[in-house]
């Protein structure tokens, strides 16, 4: 009897630890895909924004503005809205099944529509893995 609940345990235990490993992974990936985003956001090109973008993306600014893939993709190409420093710290990522919720402090140096402004924003992303890619399903930051 203590033989079959030693094993049990050991059983129990290793599925944990596989578990805890798998999500650790997946978190590691979804930090490469925070640094994707990042760079696009520094260099966007429409190849770098498209990969790292939804199609169902949502992207809220902390102004109130809500964009599209589309709007989000255009502005930035435009030149319309454009970063020109970007830092991200405190960051937390937690990993559900298919979809990562991360935030992070958001502070930058930005020309919108022309006009400098620095920015420190608390942001909340959310992400989906699709087709074993994890890609940008929603953001929304609020001013800190």
């Amino acid at each position: 009897m203590k033989m079959k609940i030693s094993l049990l345990l050991i059983l129990l235990l290793s599925f944990s630890f596989c578990a805890f490993a798998q999500n650790k992974k997946e978190e590691q990936k979804v930090a490469q895909a925070i640094d994707e985003l990042k760079k696009a956001l520094l260099d966007p090109t429409p190849t770098n924004l498209d990969v790292i973008a939804a199609e169902e993306l949502s992207y809220g600014h902390s102004s109130g503005l809500i964009e599209n893939k589309k709007a989000f993709m255009d502005a930035l190409l435009s030149g319309k809205s454009d970063f020109i420093t970007l830092d991200l710290s405190e960051q937390s990522i937690s990993v559900v099944k298919d979809v990562a919720l991360v935030r992070h402090i958001l502070t930058a140096q930005i020309s919108n529509n022309g006009q400098a402004a620095n920015l420190k924003l608390s942001v909340l992303l959310v992400w989906q893995k699709q087709k074993g890619k994890w890609r940008l399903l929603a953001r929304q930051a609020a001013r800190l």
